[in-house]
């Protein structure tokens, strides 16, 4: 699963904010000037119709990274932002809140780009700005995503345009429905992504070299890699820096028990004893393969529990329906197997189940897997149970992971 595909499906999971306990670190090229956090959207001199949205959002007070970000952003005279924080911390809604407060609803031209690393964030930041911007009347979105034609000439009228970097390269340079001299805000969201896309690096420094002088200029990504910073620094002069630390996953505050069974329909005979004795709010199942998976999910169908499965051979599209329907409590369980697990972060997880345990190649523990997998339970301080069904001949993995973990 590549890290877009990651990222849309962890902002398609989180209804709530992840609060980080880490602090926000600044950097800026002027010590000396004034920097405010704020700890509410009035503070900040936001339309009424701006505040509505972000209710309606479900956002009562601004997160860490909003707090700082958002004064800067807002700032006159506009200022340039690189910002770093991991998925699901609000920055697409401090954005959001940036382009809108900043476009002129009056003048029916492009003045905001927003580039996403593939069509599906494209329409997922647009889903933001439609909420959020909804009492804004006059204000309109359009994409730049690949099925969405535009003659050569037509007057684009939306003040917004989202899309991502081949198609806006396309409508800014050979089809010129974008005037890229009247832009005045470029966002270039996920951009650990982009460097990571064959191209779209190239194309969104095209677009930047383009735009005027005074363009304010907002970079964000999830991590900040030496590749991520050169490609950050090429493409913003003098920024304002902010940083979020990602919280780190640790085991200390979740159970982890193991069961040594014969064959497959001991260990489901386990799984039917756990799910009997334990309150369980919603699980996780995790499977070796796709087989192992299958025959698991077609068990417990059976024995009358609604049950989701995640694999490989599935569309985004599809994997993104099944995970709005676990996340929407739609069904308790949620089978994947090891392909679809890594980096998804369901929070509403109480207990998490190793139907076998995660092996390398070399068919040693691995380790790094495990973390992940039980780490989607008991984040952040919250406490987990985490269950491991264990062949009797696979016994020395357990006392593997007992020694690597401590």
């Amino acid at each position: 699963v590549d890290s877009a595909e990651t990222s849309l499906l962890n902002k398609l999971i989180r209804t709530s904010l992840v609060e980080s306990s880490h602090h926000v670190e600044i950097l800026q090229q002027d010590p000396s000037s004034p920097l405010f956090s704020v700890k509410t959207f009035e503070e900040l001199t936001l339309k009424k119709e701006l505040l509505r949205g972000i209710y309606i959002m479900g956002f009562n007070r601004p997160s860490k990274i909003q707090e700082t970000a958002l004064p800067i952003m807002l700032a006159y005279p506009p200022q340039n932002l690189i910002a770093q924080s991991q998925s699901g911390t609000g920055k697409t809604a401090a954005f959001v809140l940036a382009m809108l407060s900043r476009v002129n609803a009056a003048e029916k031209y492009p003045q905001c780009l927003c580039l996403a690393p593939t069509y599906e964030l494209a329409l997922q930041i647009g889903r933001v700005i439609e909420t959020i911007g909804r009492f804004c009347a006059d204000i309109k979105v359009t994409y730049a995503v690949r099925g969405n034609r535009v003659l050569q000439g037509t007057a684009l009228e939306e003040q917004i345009v989202i899309g991502t970097p081949g198609t806006m390269l396309d409508w800014c340079f050979k089809r010129r429905v974008i005037d890229v001299k009247k832009i005045s805000m470029f966002v270039l969201d996920e951009a650990d992504i982009m460097i990571d896309t064959q191209g779209l690096s190239y194309q969104s420094i095209r677009i930047q070299r383009a735009l005027p002088k005074g363009c304010q200029m907002l970079l964000f990504s999830a991590t900040f890699k030496e590749t991520v910073r050169a490609f950050a620094v090429q493409i913003i002069s003098n920024p304002i820096v902010i940083k979020l630390r990602e919280e780190e996953l640790t085991l200390s505050n979740i159970r982890q028990y193991f069961f040594v069974c014969r064959s497959r329909e001991e260990k489901y005979r386990a799984l039917c004893n756990i799910y009997g004795s334990v309150t369980i709010g919603q699980a996780m199942i995790f499977c070796q393969t796709r087989r192992s998976a299958d025959w698991l999910s077609v068990e417990m169908s059976q024995d009358g529990h609604q049950v989701a499965i995640l694999t490989a051979e599935l569309t985004v599209a599809q994997r993104a329906g099944v995970i709005q329907r676990f996340r929407d409590g739609k069904e308790k369980v949620l089978i994947a197997t090891n392909v679809c697990a890594r980096g998804i972060d369901v929070q509403q997880v109480t207990v998490v189940v190793n139907f076998s345990l995660p092996t390398d190649q070399k068919s040693e523990p691995d380790f790094e897997t495990y973390l992940h997998r039980i780490g989607r339970t008991g984040r952040f301080g919250k406490k987990g149970i985490a269950f491991s069904m264990v062949e009797s001949q696979n016994v020395g993995l357990v006392q593997m992971i007992e020694e690597h973990f401590r």
